[in-house]
């Protein structure tokens, strides 16, 4: 599919529904008390995809490969299975996993190993940690020029510590500019993320990522805490929305995961 616009990373269906209020392109699912690119539970995925259907496409995170490539396969089969059961869901337009712990390994080996259990019609997202000294992950630009061949179709550019700098500490302008190009001339589609703030957001688009990917700027401080475990809001979305410039969702995926 063609990504576009705002993604917005929620951890439930209320979360869900209040992001497509705002008008985001594209819903992500995860648990951001598990990590970066925490998994949430199976019957949590399936709920939001149910509370999305068909309005725009969602994808999810599977957290860190270096964990268990076993256990990220037999978690997508289960969601597979709950999707399946559940009235209608579609399948995620696209799935993540990271690389942290991998710097040393045959990372490209194992991600296309993993992605071989995806069908087609799931695009498979390639992640550059921004701080990939901190996660011990492979440069950014070695996923680059390894991602599509490794299998992968979209680049998203993160960072793994949470508790420390936002992306833009981690990766100035002039630098994060040159990995946006790098993953367009390696024909992928990119994605940003990574505490990115309200007040980054214009600075971050003039550099022309596909996608925009926020948490933390878009949830409120209330009882469920600030930033990242916070809770999602529409006025905060709509206002992310009108920053990165398009209010279009991007449309349902449609690919077969059945």
């Amino acid at each position: 599919m063609k990504w576009r616009g705002l993604l917005v990373s929620v951890r439930n269906a209320a979360e869900a529904s209040a992001a497509l209020a705002g008008s985001a392109a594209i819903i992500d699912v995860k648990e951001p008390a598990h990590g970066p690119l925490g998994a949430a539970d199976p019957r949590t995925i399936a709920a939001i995809a149910a509370a999305v259907g068909t309005r725009t496409a969602w994808t999810m995170a599977c957290g860190e490969l270096s964990a268990s490539a076993v256990g990220i396969a037999a978690h997508l089969e289960r969601v597979r299975e709950l999707l399946r059961d559940t009235p209608s869901t579609v399948p995620p337009a696209a799935v993540k996993v990271g690389l942290a712990g991998l710097a040393v390994r045959d990372w490209q080996a194992a991600v296309r190993e993993l992605w071989t259990s995806l069908p087609q019609g799931v695009d498979r997202v390639a992640v550059a940690y921004a701080d990939w000294q901190v996660a011990a992950a492979p440069p950014p630009e070695d996923v680059v020029s390894a991602a599509s061949s490794a299998g992968s179709s979209v680049l998203l550019v993160d960072t793994f510590d949470k508790s420390g700098g936002g992306l833009l500490q981690w990766c100035p302008p002039p630098r994060l500019a040159e990995l946006i190009d790098a993953g367009r001339a390696a024909g992928l589609q990119v994605a940003v993320a990574g505490r990115i703030t309200m007040a980054e957001i214009p600075t971050i688009s003039a550099l022309g990522p596909d996608m925009v990917a926020l948490r933390s700027a878009v949830c409120s401080n209330d009882v469920g805490g600030s930033g990242r475990l916070g809770t999602v809001r529409e006025e905060l979305v709509r206002r992310a929305c009108r920053l990165v410039g398009t209010t279009a969702p991007a449309g349902a995926s449609s690919g077969v995961w059945r």
